[in-house]
């Protein structure tokens, strides 16, 4: 299944099936779940990257545990709208797991999650350089998904 548009999501993956949202770093893959109404997203783990094929099998194993029907991976726009290397890095990432497995893939942008999530650490929880370096991914991989949820469900309601 090739990578799909956001508004075909509901049709490609039946609910209950969950959504898994990644947010792609060159050290860590941060990622999060959301609830089987496609409503909540929430952090799940960080994976600390070693080689793609560890990489995709601790994603597939948790895509099984969870019962995951697609993914969604945080696209990182430049702030004018156009794609740079670290798109076409995703892109890749995203093709590469399809080669693996046939599931669904949705992008959907980032510009600004991880900067959001940082300063919500700094000003709302007040926590350290080192919380924040084991939080800030996993965090970002949620605030990609719940952006997609929230998009979601607009248009349904």
């Amino acid at each position: 299944m090739p990578t799909i548009k956001p508004e075909a999501l509901r049709s490609a993956v039946p609910i209950p099936q969950r959504l898994l949202g990644l947010d792609l770093g060159s050290k860590t893959i941060g990622l999060a779940l959301s609830d089987t109404t496609w409503a909540i997203a929430t952090p799940l783990e960080t994976i600390r990257r070693k080689k793609f094929t560890i990489d995709v099998e601790r994603l597939f194993a948790l895509v099984d545990e969870h019962e995951v029907g697609a993914l969604v991976l945080g696209l990182p726009f430049n702030m004018d709208g156009s794609e740079g290397p670290r798109c076409q890095s995703t892109r890749a990432f995203a093709q590469n797991v399809l080669e693996r497995r046939d599931m669904a893939i949705v992008f959907q942008d980032e510009r600004l999650s991880t900067a959001a999530v940082q300063r919500m650490l700094v000003d709302e929880m007040d926590s350290t350089r080192k919380t924040r370096a084991q939080v800030v991914d996993k965090l970002a991989a949620a605030y990609i998904l719940q952006g997609l949820l929230d998009r979601l469900n607009m248009q349904q309601g």
